[in-house]
């Protein structure tokens, strides 16, 4: 069956089959694994995945014209979910998949914070591709250019291991830039917020101005600015990229405090 892909869903099909083996391989899925595949596309991963013989393998395809060829070309072997992956509800979460994703790439921030966000969706591990700035921007260090919100996001929730750059020639369509595949592994020693949106909320306030001083928003958002911006060894004259991922987190907990 031909399949024109969309742009309009950021449609960019892998192709490459050393690449593609490389991914599947990444996981190491075993016999109990239940592995998550998010835009399989035409199922060029998903054969591999197959192949590595977990105890289940779903995947979540939104385009129906997709979903028929899956359909046909894997039968039984696999549950497709047609829909689109930020309307499941944290539920269907509740399996700990290993997750395999090309993600769309006009969403994959806002499926990533999504999920990064949420207190109750837990993973045995993701294996992601991201546009290259993307993944810049995931795996960035503080008082860098690429250092972003996202950035603090990943970073509170999992450990990150870049894997490797892939070039557009992999892809069909061929894309205009390289993509990235990172590994998110959870993190044991995840500081704990008595409410994820306030991180969301505070990186918010601070990045919509990232090129500008903190002290006006920093002192909107506390009234014990001074003292303490001097306990958290912050400066009123930093940019929100020279704060680092675990001074953030003490600014959330401070702004919850604040509110009880």
């Amino acid at each position: 069956m031909q399949f024109k892909a969309k742009k309009s869903l950021g449609q960019n099909f892998l192709i490459d089959k050393n690449i593609l083996k490389k991914i599947a391989n990444i996981g190491n899925i075993s016999k109990e694994d239940k592995v998550l595949e998010v835009g399989p596309g035409t199922g060029n991963l998903t054969e591999y995945l197959i192949k590595a013989n977990p105890k289940t393998t779903i995947v979540i395809e939104k385009d129906s014209k997709l979903v028929k060829i899956l359909e046909k070309k894997f039968k039984k072997k696999i549950k497709i979910i047609n829909n689109d992956v930020l309307k499941l509800p944290e539920s269907f979460y509740e399996d700990q998949f290993l997750v395999y994703g090309n993600l769309p790439y006009n969403i994959s921030t806002q499926i990533f914070a999504y999920w990064c966000l949420s207190e109750k969706i837990k993973f045995k591990k993701l294996i992601l591709m991201f546009q290259k700035e993307v993944a810049d921007r995931i795996i960035a260090n503080v008082n860098t250019k690429n250092y972003s919100r996202i950035t603090i996001l990943a970073n509170w929730k999992f450990n990150i291991k870049k894997i490797f750059d892939i070039a557009p020639e992999c892809f069909l369509p061929r894309p205009k830039i390289k993509s990235t595949l990172l590994e998110f592994t959870p993190r044991n020693d995840i500081i704990k917020i008595n409410n994820p949106k306030n991180l969301e909320k505070i990186t918010k306030i601070f990045f919509s101005q990232r090129r500008k001083m903190i002290k006006k928003n920093f002192i909107k958002l506390f009234k014990n600015y001074d003292s303490l911006s001097k306990t958290i060894n912050i400066k009123l004259t930093d940019r929100p990229q020279n704060i680092s991922i675990e001074k953030f987190l003490k600014l959330v907990i401070e702004f919850e405090n604040n509110l009880k």
